[in-house]
């Protein structure tokens, strides 16, 4: 009979608290939301998937020598997967659309406001005793508003690797919900007749501007901000592989194999951190809130300055790209393109709108760096 009750007593059923019932429905929820409503489902199933490991009571696979804490502090906790993910995502980056309206690189900047306002909007509701947090805890929630998962996961392990779940997923669920949460503010800004703006196409970008682009960047934002340059330097040298043509090898696998193998392990290290008594807590509702507001301000700001160009330049921009600075590459500018399509079934925005996309991943490593330098 004690043999009996000490089964029992082992099992997952009797050791099970709400707090892990309510964590393994979100995991439930996310996996809902990756194979249903394709939301993200290349990291939402292996943090899904995670986050319901990570709750079974007695399995300790996220604690200790738990395969889940293993990879996360071989990948996570090192830095390393974020790294890895940015090489591949600079390899399947064309910087063409940038570098053809160098313009655009303002719109990718403006729309990191988005990013330092919620920071100045965090610290303020501390001071008013609102909110509860410290400045790296803020910092390191603000970038969410650079929709950049990578991005978002490398600042929160160099500032505040106890809300890691919460900003991992919020990150990931926000970048999610770019055709939902985008367009009603794109409408709201925007008049019909600036929706409806054609721009030309945009110039031939040659080869040779397209391999010193990478190099430029990195040293002159590598010197000036070297906080910065990890990511950057990863991610410019995942783009100059894929420019300079002569290591195509190299290129396919930075942009398939390795950066498909490192997210199915960035994943699973992240669900490994939706246990109960991390993320179930009133600074997670916190996160989830300032990073929503990012976001938002983050798609505002981009519009409203490419409004504020069109002031200056003879030359108008439709001011619906200005919501692709925020780096959600390539939805946002998919996104930008739908809009102005049903506002104008001749504009053709997309390559226009790839141009803020892929300034606004420049602007959150950037802000990233200048997040760690002055909160790190």
């Amino acid at each position: 009979m004690s043999q009996l009750l000490e089964i029992v007593q082992a099992s997952g059923l009797y050791q099970i608290s709400l707090g892990q019932c309510v964590m393994i429905a979100i995991g439930l929820l996310l996996l809902y939301l990756a194979i249903a409503r394709r939301f993200e489902p290349l990291l939402l199933v292996p943090i899904g998937f995670g986050g319901i490991l990570a709750n079974i009571p007695g399995a300790e696979i996220a604690t200790g020598d738990g395969i889940l804490n293993l990879i996360y502090l071989v990948g996570v906790d090192t830095a390393v997967f974020p790294l890895l993910v940015f090489m591949g995502i600079g390899a399947l980056t064309d910087f063409g659309p940038l570098l053809a309206n160098p313009r655009t690189l303002v719109l990718g900047a403006a729309a990191q406001f988005g990013i330092f306002g919620t920071l100045l909007g965090a610290v303020g509701l501390t001071e008013l005793g609102v909110m509860d947090f410290t400045l790296r805890e803020a910092a390191a929630i603000s970038i969410i508003g650079g929709a950049d998962g990578p991005t978002a996961i490398y600042v929160a392990e160099q500032l505040a690797p106890h809300l890691m779940g919460a900003i991992a997923v919020a990150a990931y669920s926000y970048m999610a919900l770019v055709p939902l949460i985008q367009p009603p503010i794109m409408r709201l800004l925007t008049t019909a007749q600036e929706r409806q703006i054609e721009m030309t196409q945009p110039r031939e970008v040659s080869r040779r501007e397209r391999i010193l682009f990478p190099l430029a960047l990195l040293l002159v934002v590598g010197l000036v901000l070297p906080t910065a340059a990890p990511l950057l330097g990863m991610f410019c040298f995942g783009n100059l592989m894929r420019e300079c043509g002569v290591v195509d090898r190299l290129t396919d696998t930075a942009r398939n194999a390795l950066i498909n193998t490192v997210t199915i392990f960035l994943g699973l290290a992240i669900g490994s951190r939706l246990g109960a008594e991390q993320f179930l807590t009133t600074g997670t509702l916190g996160v989830l809130l300032l990073g929503v507001a990012a976001f938002a301000i983050g798609t505002a700001s981009g519009i409203l300055m490419a409004k504020g160009m069109n002031l200056v330049f003879k030359r108008p921009v439709n001011p619906l790209i200005g919501a692709a600075g925020v780096s959600a590459v390539p939805m946002a500018a998919r996104v930008v393109s739908r809009v102005g399509q049903d506002a104008n079934p001749g504009n053709l925005l997309l390559m226009h709108a790839m141009g803020p996309n892929v300034a606004g991943v420049i602007g959150s490593t950037v802000a990233a760096g200048v997040l760690i330098l002055l909160a790190g």
